[in-house]
């Protein structure tokens, strides 16, 4: 299981880490969208280099790619773990000894490609802070409480059909550091494998209304507003459970003109908390 619970954004100690502030970087946004718009082509993946994002530049390779050998790359890659994924690791609200604060909700979706045909035996990661906005992590140190039974990480294979479903509670907001007063968006990441670890993408799910969008320069790093709607979950009334959770359906694509943005695309197999 992954344990990459932290975005290391926060700690961040860059010259205008902390000192640009959000009507700069509202402004900085707007003026990308205005270009954007003018020139009239479609972007549906993130930029790499997005300015008001202050260490995106950090975030992909600066040097041209190198062939090796696959073989030895899956010596070095993450394990599965000691056994099997077990259907109850989707379920992010039973692993401990008491009940976890926050929201309970359920997440329903399926992973298809292009011409909508289900991928199947997808192995498919979830981690994200817990109800306050705090993640599991000895770096994640800003003032608010951690939850003792909930740690945030959770894994599940898709189903015949392409589905799959988790079990969670819905995240916080919380601060970072690439500008003063900064917060993101109540989000949660995810990371898709394929046949083999050396294939994997990482998006990330946030929740409709979120008054944060506007505000945020990771969100906005997908320039096309289209494109950034194929992030928002959509709230379910049928996938809600009566007086047990609210339910959120989240379809993912892998290919074509709808395809979902991934982090993955700028990242290029760096650690998926190059993105927050």
């Amino acid at each position: 299981m992954v344990d990459e619970t932290f975005d290391d954004a926060r700690v961040i100690t860059s010259s205008d880490s902390a000192q640009s502030t959000q009507a700069e970087i509202n402004e900085q946004m707007a003026g990308i969208t205005r270009d954007y718009e003018a020139a009239g082509a479609e972007e549906t993946q993130p930029r790499i280099d997005y300015a008001p994002y202050r260490s995106s530049i950090l975030r992909h390779p600066t040097k041209a790619p190198r062939p090796v050998d696959p073989e030895s790359i899956e010596l070095w890659s993450p394990a599965f773990g000691q056994r099997d994924v077990h259907t109850l690791e989707s379920d992010l609200t039973i692993q401990h000894k008491g009940e976890p604060l926050g929201e309970r909700i359920i997440l329903r979706g399926k992973i298809v490609d292009g011409d909508g045909r289900p991928v199947a035996g997808q192995l498919l990661e979830i981690w994200q802070a817990n109800s306050a906005g705090r993640y599991v992590h000895k770096r994640d140190q800003h003032p608010a409480p951690l939850d003792p039974n909930f740690t945030g990480v959770g894994r599940a294979i898709t189903g015949a059909d392409g589905s799959y479903e988790f079990t969670t509670i819905k995240p916080g907001p919380y601060p970072w550091k690439n500008h003063f007063n900064a917060w993101r968006p109540a989000h949660i990441h995810f990371s898709l494998f394929g046949t083999q670890f050396t294939q994997r993408m990482i998006t990330q799910m946030y929740f409709p209304g979120d008054p944060l969008f506007a505000l945020d320069p990771i969100y906005q790093a997908i320039v096309d507003p289209a494109a950034r709607q194929r992030l928002v979950a959509t709230y379910d009334h049928d996938i809600t459970s009566h007086e047990w959770a609210t339910g959120y359906s989240f379809d993912l694509v892998l290919t074509g003109t709808h395809r979902t943005p991934f982090e993955t695309d700028t990242t290029a197999g760096q650690s998926p908390e190059g993105a927050h």
